[in-house]
């Protein structure tokens, strides 16, 4: 199994043998227990279905809260699944973060930080203008189209908008250090979202290993 859920907690440094100090996320993964085992018989395809994180059982919608009880599963928060061609696991079993070892590479989804209305210098990077000399383009994003033709803004044009709280995946980040005392994984570099945000941590899918 190559997936596990977990919460980002922040992020802290690890120092290797040679004296180097490395940036990681910590993040708190699992246990996830297995909710389901979909199969190509039954369902048409493969997969594994895991849950996270207890929660009181009036929080939760009707229909899941019937799977729960129909499975035997305590109610969960966070329901992932994950498509995989055949899995020893069966409904109960849990996944822990020994599944993943020290020098691994994974594929790390959140949801960015939400940032409200922002202008296309903190959205998009753009430059701005002069202060002085007479310039009144200070932080205004400039011309947005031509003239008579095409005589429309083209779809896609980086504007001011509503900026973050998109889900998003950082690719290919090394796992430098496994705590499975304390359920913890420690990521170089960093991940989407708030600490205490949801995080799905998976093998990387296109990441070569060097």
């Amino acid at each position: 199994m190559t997936l596990i859920l977990g919460r980002k907690r922040g992020m802290t440094q690890v120092f290797t043998d040679a004296g180097d100090a490395i940036g990681v996320t910590i993040v708190e993964a699992g246990p996830c227990v297995v909710t389901e085992v979909r199969t190509e018989d039954k369902h048409g395809y493969s997969a594994v279905q895991l849950g996270y994180e207890d929660v009181r059982e009036k929080v939760i919608d009707k229909p899941r809260r019937g799977h729960f009880k129909q499975v035997g599963v305590t109610p969960k928060r966070f329901l992932r699944e994950m498509r995989v061609p055949a899995t020893d696991l069966s409904v109960g079993d849990e996944v822990r973060v020994e599944a993943f070892g020290e020098g691994d590479l994974v594929d790390v989804i959140g949801t960015t930080k939400g940032r409200g209305f922002a202008g296309g210098i903190k959205r998009h990077g753009f430059s701005r203008g002069n202060e002085t000399h007479g310039s009144h383009n200070v932080r205004q994003p400039g011309a947005i189209g031509a003239c008579a033709y095409p005589g429309r803004v083209f779809k896609g044009k980086r504007m001011p908008g509503h900026y973050g709280n998109k889900r998003h995946t950082t690719k290919n980040l090394t796992v430098v250090k496994v705590d499975a005392e304390r359920n913890l994984l420690f990521i170089a570099g960093a991940v989407p979202g708030p600490n205490g945000g949801f995080i799905q941590v998976q093998d990387a899918r296109t990441g070569i290993k060097k």
